[in-house]
């Protein structure tokens, strides 16, 4: 793959900066999105910082350890299931819950191992920033979004710590989608109320939502092809949503669960039974954890309760899911400005050792993003190349779709060292 000439594209194809243009249409129950400064640079230096960046890409440089913590993962794509798809979810803050790296992981999963479909995605629009390029999802102004930052609620929210709650008649929540099987995950309670569930605009059944507490699973069958499914409340009484499920019957899914501002200790207040519950549903091969952006800016963050805290959450995902690997993705260098100048955040080096000690000694794998990126500072590089943002933290399109690529390269190296091991074991030698 030759990176520096797929980026050249995407950044042919972008503004000037390569900030990727959101959707101008606004909706009453969001704030007004923030759009990060513009950091002019000559076309001459532009040039220079991509070029560097593109190649420091195309190296052999290696981020990733504890590679024999991905060995479950490598052994279950290696032989895939005869019927059902494998998953992939990656738990995160704002770099997830854009997709754009995600995406770029999903269409390499997807191009080698076959398309399994979106998986399971949240149930309409649920927050400004959400999206997902395999999938569209949209909703009408009566739902109310709980498990964001500052909505924390009572932690019952599905496997994407985020539920969707409506309780007037007409409310409409959508999904449009291209799948062989459809699942609508939601939560079953005492009163609940009841969905009219339609297909391109034609209503096919009813799904009642009152019933003692517990996870509730819609099923339907699709007919080939893309569909717009429209939920529909039916009368004044509560529902809440969790996601939709739209998945093939083989394939990869990699399936996004990101929120913006998010920190790894939200998952402690998510409702454990919930998750676990929701979690047996998917089984997924390979869990990726991106956390540490906002940790490492705030200012109440201490290294000892970080650390017990971040291992309780591999702790709870693995007993969830123990089939699954677990890799940890560190945070990437990100600055701020403080007195006219740009610093590293105060506490991005503490974080990231934290994360490495934890995903080791919990034997997950660990991919070190600050050093893959160039280590301390070169995200001045990247923003120089158009391939970072003028926040300093966040990046554009292309530049989400180049980490993408490294991380899902130095996986497939791994895959390749473990099939060659295999095979010598294999043969006796």
């Amino acid at each position: 793959m030759k990176l520096a000439l797929i980026l050249a594209l995407f950044l042919a194809a972008a503004p000037a900066f390569g900030v990727t243009k959101k959707s101008t249409k606004k909706k009453a129950t969001h704030k007004k999105h923030y759009t990060p400064p513009v950091v002019h640079v000559s076309p001459k230096l532009r040039q220079m910082a991509f070029q560097a960046v593109s190649a420091r890409a195309e190296q052999q440089t290696r981020a990733l350890e504890g590679g024999a913590g991905l060995v479950a993962f490598f052994e279950q794509i290696s032989h895939p299931p005869s019927q059902g798809s494998l998953h992939i979810l990656q738990f995160g803050d704002s770099h997830t819950a854009s997709d754009d790296w995600a995406d770029a992981m999903r269409q390499a999963f997807q191009r080698k191992f076959g398309a399994g479909g979106p998986g399971f995605t949240l149930a309409g629009h649920p927050f400004l920033g959400y999206r997902r390029f395999d999938s569209r999802g949209s909703n009408s102004r009566g739902w109310y979004t709980d498990g964001l930052v500052g909505r924390q609620g009572d932690g019952i929210y599905g496997i994407g710590g985020v539920s969707l709650t409506a309780k007037s008649a007409n409310e409409t929540v959508s999904l449009s989608a291209e799948s062989e099987q459809l699942e609508l995950h939601y939560l079953q309670q005492p009163g609940g109320g009841a969905l009219e569930f339609a297909v391109n605009g034609v209503a096919v059944d009813t799904i009642d939502t009152d019933g003692s507490p517990a996870p509730g699973v819609f099923h339907y069958t699709p007919v080939p092809g893309a569909h717009e499914y429209t939920l529909r409340t039916l009368r004044d009484a509560p529902v809440r949503l969790f996601g939709w499920v739209a998945q093939n019957h083989s394939g990869v899914t990699y399936e996004t669960l990101g929120i913006n501002g998010a920190q790894a200790g939200m998952l402690l207040g998510w409702n454990q039974a919930m998750m676990a519950g929701e979690m047996a549903t998917r089984d997924p091969a390979l869990i990726v954890v991106a956390y540490g952006t906002n940790e490492a800016l705030s200012p109440k963050w201490s290294a000892q309760e970080y650390g017990a805290a971040f291992s309780e959450v591999i702790h709870r995902l693995r007993a969830a899911a123990p089939l699954a690997s677990i890799l940890v993705v560190g945070p990437p260098d990100c600055e701020k400005r403080l007195r006219g100048r740009r610093v590293p955040f105060p506490n991005l080096d503490a974080v990231i050792e934290v994360q490495r000690q934890m995903a080791l000694e919990n034997r997950c794998a660990f991919w070190d993003w600050r050093t893959r990126m160039g280590g301390p500072g070169s995200v001045r590089q990247w923003v120089e190349a158009g391939l970072s943002q003028g926040d300093y933290v966040h990046f554009t399109s292309a530049g989400y779709r180049l980490v993408g690529s490294m991380l899902f390269d130095e996986l497939m190296a791994q895959y390749t060292r473990f099939l060659a091991v295999k095979a010598e074991v294999a043969n006796g030698q």
